[in-house]
This record gives C-alpha cells, structure tokens and sequence, in this order.
C-alpha cells in the first residue's frame, strides 16, 4: 500500500498503526487496502507459511507440444476460500458499523479476489542441453503483490461513489449520482468522499502534506504543485553515495567503488 501510493497526497502511512486504523483507512481509502489484503494467502501455500496448504492442482487444459505440467503451482482455490474467511468472517458476524458500510467492504473484499483470479498466469522453466529449452516444465503462479497492487491502484482511481439502497426485494449497493454507470463485480466503490489531504487533520485521518517530498519536474501526482497543494516547495541539497566504478574480475565477482554526489530536493512548504 504504501510502496502503491508514495507519489500520491495520501501515501498509505497510517498503515503502520495497524491494527489501530485511523479515518483514512475505515473509509474512502480502505477500499484499496481491504482490495489488495482480501487475497493475500494464496500465493503462502507454494512456501512453508502454510503447511497445511499444498502446490495448486494439475490444470485441466492439455498441455502444449513445447511443455509438460509440473513445478508447485500456487493453490489460487485454498488461498481464495481462506482469504474469504479472514476478510469476510468478521464482517458478517460483527455487529459493529452499519450494513452499507459492511456491504461494501464485502464488495471491494471480493473485488480483490476477482483481480488475484484473473491474473493466474501460466510460468514455465527450461530444460535442455546448454538452456536449449527444447522441453519446457510449466505451471499455473500468481504475479508478486506489487502488479495486483497496480492492477488495484487503477480500479481505486476509478472507484464508484455508491448508496446502500432498496433495490426490489434487498438494499444493493447503487451509485450515488443517477448518471454514473452501474456498479459492476469488477468495480471498487466507496461511501464517503475522501477529503484533499492538503493540511492535517486527525479527525479525518489526514496528515498534510507539508514536509513531504516532491518532483520538480514531474506533470503527475507527485510533482510539486499537487503534492504542495499550490504552497510552494523549499529546496536543499543532499549528499548521496553510489556504487561506481565497478570491475568485474574473473571469476567471478565484481568490485565497486563508493562515489558521492550532491543532489537538489524538494519539500513541500
């Protein structure tokens, strides 16, 4: 979440007093974080995180004249059911918070689920003389978190303001404005209206922006005027140290040295 949002005014950093959320969190924001947790065992069953959990099955599709099924593929269906009972459990036994809030939890929860489904992707390894890969071992694996963190950041920006509402026999949850599109499985939505980030505010759960670093010559929502909220920026310079120089040398290693450099930052006002 963090690594997500760290060119945005709202960069995820009231994450770190989990379990203790702020406002932030418990509202507009927390479509995103319950999204991208609601999945997260699945990939834990192809390591030793969950022992009880083992290598996903064989998949049905019959295999390619250049490859063979095999390798310990991750157990999207076990991962799924356990990430639905952590995140979803709760929700329905609390009686805490009111029903339109726990109806969209339960959406975004299983919004993120949907985003880990699709991305099951076929990953193979090569096997021949020399890496010919004249044979192939194949398996079904999950990208890291950082793409489905991705994949989510982008349906968060696009997040739908929702009302819980009578529809026929049960309340659904409806968009708020009459001319928005209607909510699909795929769509995360939110109740309330997130507020600017701008200055701090605890009520809310936001910290400001001052102080927060920012990039002179970017046009996106890290560059100085959006980050800075049109306050200005201070610069100053900090002394950096790289590795440079670097030789290889046989075999097999390579030796660096340590350069310094000073480089220009930018705060925001």
């Amino acid at each position: 979440c963090q690594k997500t949002f760290m060119d945005m005014r709202w960069n995820c950093s009231s994450i770190q007093r989990a379990p203790s959320f702020g406002p932030d969190l418990l509202k507009g924001k927390g479509c995103f974080v319950r999204s991208v947790h609601a999945p997260l065992p699945a990939p834990a069953c192809t390591s030793v995180e969950l022992p009880l959990c083992s290598c996903g099955p064989v998949p049905s599709e019959v295999p390619g004249p250049d490859f063979r099924w095999g390798g310990c593929g991750d157990n999207l269906r076990y991962g799924l059911q356990l990430g639905t009972a952590f995140a979803d459990s709760p929700l329905k036994s609390s009686k805490l918070g009111t029903q339109a809030l726990k109806a969209m939890n339960l959406h975004n929860n299983a919004v993120g689920r949907q985003v880990l489904g699709d991305s099951l992707d076929t990953k193979c390894k090569c096997h021949g003389v020399s890496g010919s890969c004249s044979v192939k071992t194949c398996w079904k694996g999950l990208p890291n978190l950082d793409e489905i963190a991705s994949d989510l950041k982008s349906k968060y920006l696009a997040a739908i303001k929702v009302t819980h509402r009578l529809v026929g026999p049960r309340k659904q949850l409806i968009p708020k404005e009459t001319d928005a599109r209607p909510v699909k499985g795929t769509d995360l939505v939110y109740l309330i209206n997130s507020p600017d980030y701008c200055t701090p505010n605890l009520h809310l759960g936001s910290l400001g922006t001052q102080d927060r670093q920012c990039n002179k010559t970017s046009l996106g929502s890290d560059s100085c005027n959006l980050m800075c909220c049109g306050r200005g920026y201070n610069a100053y310079m900090e002394e950096v140290v790289e590795r440079c120089h670097c030789k290889y040398h046989w075999c097999c290693y390579v030796v660096c040295k340590k350069c310094r450099r000073k480089v220009e930052r930018y705060v925001c006002k």
